[in-house]
């Protein structure tokens, strides 16, 4: 795992070397397994928590790490290297813990921000809606103010956590239609009205459940809103940014698994007299693969950097970042299954369930076609 762990700090080499030894203790024996089975290990997150896990970013004075996102994009790549399902979720739990953090009174902070450390509390960001995915400032739940209480109505899609988590970012309209009329709030599981759908079947990401969250009246009280009315957007497209590096890096990790993976089956097998590993032109596709991703990786920390420093052109690294290492990810799993041979077919072998595993990174936290479109604009946007 050097390409992991070159140019970093003595800091930095100790959290990545700790996540990797985390990785792979408690994820990557039973990664298969939990695919299979559709099991989601609560214990083994609460296990990641007591190492600082659960609140990457949070500020340390309720229990947090308070990371960077350069730190932060060292640790997911570091998880997915053990499950990218598994680090997947950490990575959208943490944005949940992050958004809270950020824009949550001093209240709202010491109420949750201590349980979501220790993951005794899980968390889930819900924007997305069955009308509304890539255009996410059409989103149609309302949340209505009554006297000390909002009511909220509606119904958001592919929920990553939901019915298992206890916490719910959920954003809602409180007034005009686009960006400037949603607000943020946090919702309890416990809250009457909430429920959840089924548990989807899905390509992959199998070892976290995806579910529906259907609010019928939730009714909250008003001191459940996070950050300002109408400010809900902003707060959403922030976190957003962080957690496409999140995203990314789990890309990098997964990819880079499955490409050790390889070196490690061509140098076992044999065929046509030698070793696959010393047939030159299996030589040139690993170096391809791990060419693009050192290049991908190089990005998503230039990316993390320019966040932490909040520069004015971060948010579009961000997506370049993203859609670049989730592409490079998934084409390098691919390639891997290819070397495989028909064993990369085969579920024991773990190689089919990454490519799985990455396809959907592509998809989530704004799709790779939505990124192109913030980078365009960027380009462009002062030539209009």
């Amino acid at each position: 795992m050097s390409t992991v762990t070159t140019l970093l700090t003595d800091d930095q080499f100790a959290v990545v070397e700790t996540t990797l030894d985390f990785a792979q203790e408690h994820l990557a024996p039973h990664a298969v397994a939990w695919d299979q089975d559709k099991h989601f290990p609560v214990d083994v997150l609460r296990k990641a928590a007591g190492l600082g896990l659960g609140g990457v970013y949070v500020r340390e004075d309720l229990g947090g790490s308070g990371l960077t996102r350069s730190d932060g994009v060292l640790v997911f790549e570091a998880l997915a290297t053990g499950c990218p399902s598994i680090a997947g979720y950490l990575s959208i739990h943490n944005m949940v813990g992050w958004m809270i953090d950020r824009y949550g009174t001093e209240d709202q902070r010491a109420r949750y921000l201590p349980d979501l450390c220790t993951m005794e509390q899980l968390g889930s960001y819900c924007l997305t809606e069955p009308g509304a995915g890539s255009d996410a400032a059409a989103l149609r739940t309302r949340a209505v103010r009554d006297g000390d209480h909002y009511v909220l109505t509606g119904t958001k899609q592919f929920i990553s956590g939901a019915g298992a988590s206890h916490l719910y970012i959920v954003l809602a309209r409180t007034g005009e239609d686009g960006p400037r009329g949603i607000s943020a709030f946090v919702v309890e599981r416990d809250d009457p009205g909430l429920s959840f759908g089924a548990n989807e079947k899905k390509m992959g990401w199998n070892a976290q459940p995806t579910r529906q969250v259907l609010l019928d009246g939730v009714r909250i009280p008003a001191d459940r809103l996070l950050g300002e009315e109408g400010g809900g957007f902003r707060i959403a497209m922030n976190g957003l940014n962080g957690g496409r590096l999140g995203i990314a890096a789990c890309s990098l990790g997964g990819a880079q698994n499955a490409l050790d993976r390889s070196l490690a089956h061509l140098a076992d097998r044999e065929a046509f007299g030698g070793r696959l590993l010393d047939a030159q032109a299996l030589q040139f596709r690993l170096a391809d693969m791990a060419t693009e991703l050192a290049a991908a990786r190089a990005l998503v920390r230039q990316a993390a950097e320019a966040l932490d420093r909040n520069t004015a052109g971060a948010p579009q690294l961000c997506a370049m970042a993203k859609h670049f290492a989730t592409d490079t990810g998934y084409s390098v799993a691919d390639r891997a299954l290819q070397l495989h041979g028909g064993y990369g077919y085969l579920t024991e072998y773990g190689i089919e369930k990454i490519v799985r595993d990455l396809r959907v990174h592509q998809i989530l936290e704004g799709t790779n076609e939505i990124m192109r479109v913030m980078v365009a604009r960027s380009l462009t946007g002062a030539l209009r």
